[in-house]
């Protein structure tokens, strides 16, 4: 099923549809907008056709100056069973040739007061959140200090106990029980709620529970870009924990690589204060600040200073 039609584009940017109604159910399938300059002029060899069409004042000027034939011509080869659509800016006059060539083959024309390159970035930027790739995945998603912390781990594990003492200390919940998160621009992964259980919590043993409504709308957020992953495991004696934070572990999601810290679950370890801090400190190594690296580049020198006294 089609993420984007033209028609969601007619609704979203308010445009006016001046002819080809008959193809605003047509799928959108890139994000990338063509100004068909080259194709005024009558070379048609690379036409990107699956694209939407964005005409301006620059295309329409030089249109003008074609013959009467030469605009028929370049008109219906615009108009192909594939192209999605075609947009006037500035509200400017519609050539009588585009709107006969769009009826024949179904190609919806459209037009804005917008100036061209306005129009053409606030589409880029609508398409590209729209036909960005998309997965879900089973977690608790918060904003802790600025950083979106991905929590997971097996059910019952404690993801939103967690969760609803990270809100009551002050942070905000993104989603709970499935993170749906998009990836834009190449490797920015953003996570939300879907809407069904948008801003609520389930609890076990007190089940489900309305975030805003107890704390505010300042206990929520509708969306964030995730940044680091804390996985929840119960604790394994058998395993290996680390214990300096040198090693550092990466989780791929869609395309995009992240941090993944990984935080044994037994009684008496506050969990909360743990991701709070590892958020904290997430922060700090991004800034160039590596308590664990400072503390073994000490250790060296301690141990090296302790050789140099034995000789």
């Amino acid at each position: 099923m089609a993420k984007v039609r033209t028609k969601d584009l007619i609704e979203r940017f308010d445009l006016e549809l001046v002819s080809g109604e008959e193809g605003i159910h047509r799928p959108i399938t890139t994000s990338d907008i063509s100004r068909p300059g080259l194709e005024m002029a009558g070379y048609f060899d690379y036409y990107p056709a699956e694209r939407l069409q964005l005409l301006g004042k620059t295309e329409l000027s030089f249109f003008e100056m074609l013959s009467k034939e030469e605009r028929q011509l370049r008109m219906q080869k615009l108009c192909t069973d594939i192209t999605p659509g075609i947009i006037i800016s500035r509200d400017m006059d519609v050539p009588e040739e585009l709107i006969v060539a769009s009826n024949e083959h179904d190609v919806p024309v459209m037009k804005s007061s917008m100036k061209t390159t306005r129009l053409s970035s606030r589409l880029t930027n609508y398409l590209e959140s729209k036909l960005a790739p998309t997965t879900a995945v089973h977690g608790v998603l918060v904003d802790i200090y600025g950083v979106g912390v991905l929590i997971t781990g097996k059910s019952g594990v404690g993801k939103s106990e967690t969760a609803l003492e990270l809100v009551k200390r002050g942070h905000r919940l993104v989603a709970d029980d499935c993170v749906e998160i998009r990836q834009e621009d190449g490797d920015t992964l953003i996570g939300s709620a879907p809407e069904l259980i948008e801003h609520l919590l389930e609890i076990r043993g007190l089940g489900i529970i309305n975030v805003m409504t107890l704390f505010g709308a300042g206990a929520v957020k509708s969306h964030k870009q995730i940044t680091l992953v804390v996985h929840l495991e119960l604790w394994d004696q058998n395993k290996h924990y680390d214990r300096l934070g040198l090693e550092e572990e990466k989780i791929k999601i869609i395309d995009t690589e992240l941090t993944k810290l990984t935080i044994p679950v037994r009684p008496g370890r506050n969990l909360a204060v743990i991701i709070e801090v590892a958020a904290m400190n997430f922060r700090l190594k991004r800034m160039g600040v590596n308590a664990a690296q400072q503390f073994t580049e000490k250790l060296a020198d301690v141990i090296e200073e302790s050789g140099h006294e034995d000789l």
